[in-house]
């Protein structure tokens, strides 16, 4: 048992360790210092750290909601006012406009996927027919670099 504790304490001593000399060399870098600029090359340009694009506050986005629903921009949201998105909702899914809502009407959307990734008409998804259903999700924007071992200053 004693070992088993000395075992512990050591990997506690050296993780905390481990920790101090991290932040200590993480907070004494310093910014690459610039040569003197010669005659024939140009001096290195020091790049300032890419800062997080502005954020909009909680309450700028909810000033845009609030605006959106007040469609009179009367300063206040009626119940009218609340609601008219989902009847809007609602009523494109309605397509009969009986006031009721189907399963049919519900599904429409997935049924359409269904009927026209069903190619051969079988009434069943293959595999390959099935793979034509998945949902395409953009991937986030991501700034170009430029290839590997070329910098810009070369012809």
């Amino acid at each position: 048992m004693g070992r088993f504790l000395a075992g512990v304490a050591s990997a506690l001593l050296l993780v905390a360790a481990g920790v101090f000399l991290w932040k200590s060399v993480a907070g004494a870098r310093d910014p690459v210092p610039l040569a003197p600029a010669d005659a024939g090359t140009p001096a290195p340009v020091a790049l300032a750290p890419l800062a997080d694009p502005p954020a909009a506050s909680e309450k700028t986005r909810e000033e845009r909601r609030f605006s959106r629903y007040d469609k009179d921009k009367d300063g206040s949201v009626a119940r009218e006012e609340y609601l008219a998105s989902r009847r809007k909702a609602y009523a494109k899914l309605d397509t009969n406009g009986d006031g009721r809502l189907s399963f049919d009407e519900w599904a429409v959307k997935t049924m359409t996927k269904f009927t026209t990734a069903d190619g051969d008409r079988s009434g069943a998804l293959t595999p390959a027919e099935f793979a034509t259903t998945r949902v395409a999700r953009k991937s986030p924007a991501r700034a170009p670099c430029p290839p590997a071992g070329r910098s810009d200053d070369e012809s």
